[in-house]
């Protein structure tokens, strides 16, 4: 396996029918190293041409590779589970280089999207249909799901191995071919990936992977040989991505923003609600879409429970992600920094009391980097934009509530529903906060609930646009039709037509 074209100095390109390929756009743009501040590289920027090339290829190989047995497919999975484990290390440093976010943080990820492959490589199983006989005049009666043939994957940049995972192996399971179209913020991991499909054995064409911008994805979401499209990103982007898929008679499922609460009970643990909320909001520079950016604490502990959350917060390390015991990195881009800043801003005007301030008291190492502190917000009310609005930053929102309902009817009011956890020692309370929440992923005493690979992931309301959820089972019935079959032979057949509906007397 050569990774020449991974170089710092190289331009980063497509990959179709298993090679790299520059295309013939002129359209580039910059790659940052966030912890630096400074661009790294560019990516090229496809047009309508190279996104119809890439289509091409993938309608080619899907012929063959549709045709392949589950088992044989689930081979090449197999391999390619052994290369990702091998090559961790890489994954993780190209994400951390392009994305910011810690090591330990990176190589995390990698791990959550190898529990996807591994779970896609159960494709014998996983595609198997249903079978009736004798359902009435010699009639057998069976079910059997087929792939759909060529499908995309448009994803985020704050995971860019993990949710491309979610997708493509799920979709080569199913016998489809594959077009992943990342973020052009951080592009690489998705090149390094392909190279490793390559390796595994997979034909060329089956994966394909398409660098670019507005433009790219249009193309996709508009070609006639694409049959489906999967994305992972911002609720307005979301309705887009799944109004525009539809207009064009194409299955989408468009997961959007998040909003998430976590509600910390009078009996709650105050110390590992203090920790939960720490990581769950400050990891990954909170540029997670299972981030808590809302702590919802019920009765008089608030304050208590908030001296914990300050403490714990005023003594996180902040600085470059390839750094050992750093707790936060930088976050993607200057412009993004500077989004979360000016809600930082936003909640001071809007009366909001602020108690730790992330753009103050930056280590002197964090230099030029787009780097932002850990802020805690308290007194937030629901009429405040810092509560309504997907912040993606390290930025925690303290609403104060009388009752357990208050905290229900606040989150349910919420148009987002993504995630959402509860701390507490009563296991009524637990059980009426499951059954009452309207949120697609919940969990208790468990601050991040993503679920794992043999489940699926997906919220409700603004969260999620579509049918079905991501992975899991949901995957097997988004990447396949189903097909039912009736089957019987001649001498079972009476003589004559027959003109009455089928019944069986």
């Amino acid at each position: 396996m050569s990774l020449a074209h991974l170089d710092p100095l190289a331009r980063i390109g497509h990959w179709i029918n298993n090679e790299l390929d520059l295309g013939g756009s002129q359209r580039v743009a910059p790659v940052f190293d966030p912890a630096q501040g400074a661009q790294a590289r560019e990516v090229i920027l496809a047009e309508a041409a190279d996104v119809a090339r890439a289509v091409a290829s993938s309608l080619k190989a899907f012929g063959e590779w549709s045709e392949w047995a589950p088992q044989r497919r689930a081979r090449v999975l197999f391999k390619f589970k052994d290369l990702v484990d091998r090559h961790t290390k890489d994954l993780a440093r190209l994400i951390t280089l392009e994305h910011g976010k810690t090591l330990p943080d990176a190589a995390g990820e990698v791990q959550r999207g190898l529990e996807v492959i591994e779970f896609a490589c159960g494709a014998p199983q996983l595609l198997k249909g249903q079978h009736s006989h004798g359902i009435g005049g010699g009639i057998d009666h069976w079910s059997q799901r087929m792939p759909l043939g060529v499908v995309a994957g448009i994803t985020p940049f704050n995971f860019p191995f993990m949710v491309p995972m979610w997708m493509a192996p799920m979709a080569l399971a199913c016998g489809n071919a594959f077009i992943l179209k990342p973020s052009e913020r951080d592009p690489s991991a998705s090149l390094l990936t392909a190279e490793l499909l390559r390796e595994a054995g997979l034909p060329p064409g089956v994966f394909n992977v398409v660098q670019g911008d507005k433009l790219a994805v249009d193309a996709l979401l508009s070609h006639p040989d694409i049959s489906a499209v999967s994305f992972v990103g911002s609720t307005p982007i979301a309705r887009y991505i799944y109004e525009t898929a539809a207009h064009h008679g194409k299955r989408a499922q468009a997961l959007g923003g998040a909003k998430n609460h976590l509600i910390v009970m009078p009996d709650a643990d105050l110390d590992q609600a203090a920790d939960g909320l720490i990581g769950a909001a400050y990891g990954s520079a909170g540029e997670r879409c299972m981030a808590i950016s809302v702590a919802v604490v019920v009765g008089d502990v608030a304050d208590e429970l908030i001296e914990r959350v300050k403490t714990r917060a005023a003594k996180l390390t902040i600085g470059s992600g390839l750094t050992e015991n750093i707790d936060i990195g930088p976050l993607v881009t200057a412009a993004h920094r500077d989004r979360v800043a000016g809600y930082i801003e936003t909640g001071v005007k809007e009366g909001a009391s602020l108690l730790l301030d992330g753009r103050q008291g930056l280590p002197a190492q964090c230099g030029n980097g787009y780097f932002l502190g850990a802020s805690l917000f308290d007194h937030v009310t629901p009429a405040m934009s810092i509560y309504q609005d997907e912040i993606f930053g390290p930025v925690l929102c303290v609403v104060r509530v009388p009752t357990f309902a208050a905290a229900v009817a606040l989150i349910n009011d919420h148009p987002f529903g993504n995630g959402v956890s509860l701390y507490t020692r009563d296991g009524g309370t637990a059980q009426a906060f499951v059954n009452r929440i309207k949120v697609g992923m919940v969990g208790v005493n468990v601050p991040i609930p993503v679920p794992m690979a043999w489940h699926s992931f997906g919220g409700w309301k603004q969260s999620l646009f579509g049918d079905h959820h991501a992975y899991g089972e949901e995957g097997v019935r988004f990447y396949t039709r189903y097909k039912s079959v009736m089957q019987r032979w001649p001498e079972s057949i009476a003589k004559g037509p027959e003109f009455v509906m089928p019944v069986n007397q």
